[in-house]
């Protein structure tokens, strides 16, 4: 029997009581799997946008006093963050004849208090899940490591019991490894992602407002 046949094995009913472990450690992976997949799909297909590009038109269209174009833009780039936080911004520079810098920001402010929350939602328990599976994945080697002391010091235990119990520690420690592994890489990512986003969002207001104050 090769390992992945004895991994497979592990999630089978047992005496030993190891597909506990297995069973737990494997509802993690399936949470941490369905995060990054929500994530993935939130952060780089529905807020991204090339921030350069887009802040490039809108400062050709600011610079040329054409607010509503502006607008329209912002409202075609859909539920992306970055045109969001624009979009309040000019929509109370187009109300009035004399840009209010305070006014400005404080829609950007509030944009921006609606939209990074989103974005650095449920990016934690990335994190959280990979610690989680691989302390239960520990759990899961001590519980084994105890079945193994116990049949090895038990009077005729036999050498069958000891290789379950060392099974059980074996596997539930690679399962628990195999989950933590890949949740960690993606919450580096997806902060990543989320920071960059933040980031754009940072800089470019700034931008605009000076560019607004001073298009009036």
């Amino acid at each position: 029997m090769n390992i992945l046949d004895q991994f497979f094995e592990m999630f089978k009913p047992s005496p030993t009581g190891g597909h506990y472990f297995m069973w737990v450690i494997l509802l993690f992976f399936i949470a941490a799997v369905a995060i990054m997949i929500e994530r993935w799909v939130y952060l780089w297909v529905r807020s991204n946008i090339s921030a350069e590009r887009f802040m490039a038109e809108i400062r050709k269209l600011v610079s040329a006093g054409d607010f509503k174009k502006a607008m329209a833009l912002c409202k075609s780039a859909g539920k992306k963050a970055l045109p969001q936080v624009i979009f309040k911004a000019l929509e109370v520079a187009e109300r009035s004849d004399m840009v209010d810098y305070r006014a400005v920001q404080n829609a950007m402010d509030e944009a921006s208090l609606e939209i990074i929350p989103r974005l650095n939602k449920r990016i934690s328990w990335l994190s959280q899940l990979a610690n989680i599976g691989t302390l239960t994945g520990l759990l899961g080697t001590i519980f084994g490591l105890i079945q193994s002391f116990a049949a090895a010091d038990a009077a005729g235990g036999g050498s069958t019991s000891l290789a379950a119990g060392i099974s059980v520690a074996m596997f539930t420690t690679m399962w628990g490894l195999t989950v933590a592994i890949p949740a960690t890489i993606a919450y580096q990512f997806t902060s990543n992602k989320s920071q960059e986003i933040i980031d754009d969002i940072d800089e470019h207001s700034v931008k605009l407002i000076h560019l607004l104050t001073g298009a009036r």
